[in-house]
């Protein structure tokens, strides 16, 4: 070997490398380099992502027939000790191949895979968690009164507004992509579920108010002017069927009480249809108060199983 190849190998990272000749003309080039490698990442599993990172080594203008790369036996190992924040460092997977250059012939490439899975454990505590109590404060709504509107009102859109301020923190761990996450999922079904307690007061407020406001309309109408619908037999006593006429409340002394209780009747059957509005919306509260947990618990019994399973595949 000529000297001037020893000099220009030495120059090369003089700092960190060394060169070791021996008898049998082995020469023995060694290096510490650092470098910063870019990795092309997946969110769509995130949290529960697993990033794959490889790195090629590969010579620039030795094709094959001049040089061939090969691991030893050790390959590559990882410091035990090397411990990232969120991430668990897998066993590296080498191996070796070759690229096909069309003008330059095949050049021998080195492969390594470095396999980056991250930590769960910090999403469950900061974000699944907290994101699941925030949904199932949500449903103290549906055990209160009817008329406590501000306590429903707030208790439901500080819960959306805990849901949107934590979504919009989490998105900023992450680089902008443009397709969905699981994470993002995971929040968007959070936050229909209390949409939905919100929609559900809505409803049966409204259910509520009509009651009122048909029972205040009522409680205000004198008996005496009021124009009541009685119920008349036919001329015709055989026919077998009732007729309904439109009549007056008169003074006459023969009828005034028969038409005094046809009036308290009526106003009995026309309060007594009041009261679906109200026990409809008493009834909804009482059912949501079971099927928003049954939902939720579907929604949950759902999403793990199906991202552990993306994950395994």
């Amino acid at each position: 070997m000529r000297h001037y190849c020893l000099a220009e190998i030495a120059t090369l990272n003089h700092k960190f490398s060394s060169v070791t000749l021996y008898r049998n003309k082995t020469v023995r080039y060694s290096a510490r380099m650092h470098a910063i490698i870019a990795c092309q990442m997946e969110f769509q599993l995130y949290p529960m992502d697993i990033q794959v990172c490889p790195i090629y080594v590969e010579s620039f203008s030795y094709n094959s027939q001049k040089l061939r790369l090969r691991w030893d036996d050790s390959g590559v190992t990882v410091n035990p000790e090397l411990k990232l924040l969120q991430y668990n460092i897998g066993k590296p997977v080498v191996f070796e191949e070759t690229t096909m250059m069309e003008k330059n012939g095949n050049f021998s490439r080195l492969v390594v895979l470095f396999r980056f899975e991250r930590q769960i454990g910090h999403h469950l505590i900061q974000t699944f968690a907290p994101s699941t109590l925030v949904v199932m404060f949500s449903w103290f709504s549906f055990w209160l009164d009817l008329d406590a509107i501000p306590g429903r009102v707030a208790l439901l859109v500080t819960s959306m507004l805990t849901l949107v301020t934590m979504f919009t923190g989490l998105k900023s761990d992450i680089p902008p992509v443009a397709y969905v996450k699981a994470l993002d999922l995971w929040m968007a079904g959070c936050m229909m579920f209390v949409f939905a307690a919100l929609g559900e007061f809505v409803i049966v407020k409204v259910l509520d108010l009509r009651y009122q406001f048909i029972s205040d309309i009522q409680s205000t109408i004198e008996p005496r002017s009021f124009q009541t619908r009685l119920v008349t037999m036919n001329k015709s006593q055989n026919s077998g069927f009732w007729d309904y006429d439109t009549i007056y409340v008169t003074k006459s002394k023969n009828n005034r009480a028969g038409n005094k209780h046809l009036l308290q009747t009526w106003l009995d059957l026309e309060t007594s249809s009041l009261f679906p509005y109200r026990t409809r919306s008493q009834q909804i509260d009482r059912y949501s108060r079971i099927g928003f947990p049954i939902l939720f618990l579907l929604f949950v019994v759902l999403y793990w199983p199906i991202l552990l399973l993306k994950k395994a595949a």
